[in-house]
């Protein structure tokens, strides 16, 4: 079955289907002259997970496409564990946002806490390197339906910046700021 069939058979998917959890210890080799994990290093293994998470979703292989504002909340010490969580929050036409989440653990410390957090886009592509159709997604929580419909406002906002929207055509990010009838007497 070649991958235009795979994608005719489903039209949704849900955002189980295409959770992804890595876990990682923070060694040596990984870390900058503070003892911290590097940067560098972070954004690999997120790209990774957020592939696997877009590839579960379209059945194909992805290229990243952007990547919006990785937050770098806390730094992450040697000896850390860490896990990512990636999911899709919503399919586009051949395109999928995927959102990450980084949690650090200091086992012996007993402590938790989340230090990154960062939204990835994906395109579904063939083997000759050309974008195919992706099946939708159904948020099916109050979390995810949060997520998806973020999305499409962030979409706008890498679209306006990457100069292939008209700020006026996007609509999602214009009601955001729509002031009209805000302190009128009724």
């Amino acid at each position: 079955m070649g991958i235009n069939a795979r994608h005719m058979k489903e039209t949704h998917k849900h955002v189980k289907d295409s959770e992804v959890i890595k876990t990682e210890m923070v060694l040596p080799n990984d870390t900058n002259t503070l003892n911290n994990l590097m940067g560098g290093k972070l954004m690999h293994w997120m790209d990774v997970v957020a592939a696997i998470s877009a590839q579960r979703h379209s059945n194909s292989v992805v290229v990243t496409a952007s990547v919006d504002n990785i937050s770098f909340k806390n730094p992450i010490a040697l000896g850390n564990v860490v896990t990512l969580n990636a999911q899709v929050t919503r399919a586009f036409n051949t395109s999928m946002e995927v959102y990450i989440e980084v949690i650090a653990e200091d086992i012996p410390a007993n402590k938790k806490y989340s230090s990154h957090k960062a939204f990835f886009t994906f395109v579904a592509v063939d083997s000759d390197g050309k974008p195919v159709k992706v099946p939708g997604l159904k948020p099916l929580n109050e979390q995810e339906e949060e997520l998806y419909k973020g999305a499409l406002r962030r979409r706008q906002l890498r679209l306006i910046l990457a100069k292939r929207m008209n700020p006026q055509d996007a609509t999602e990010l214009k009601s955001l700021f729509d002031l009209e009838g805000i302190g009128q007497k009724e």
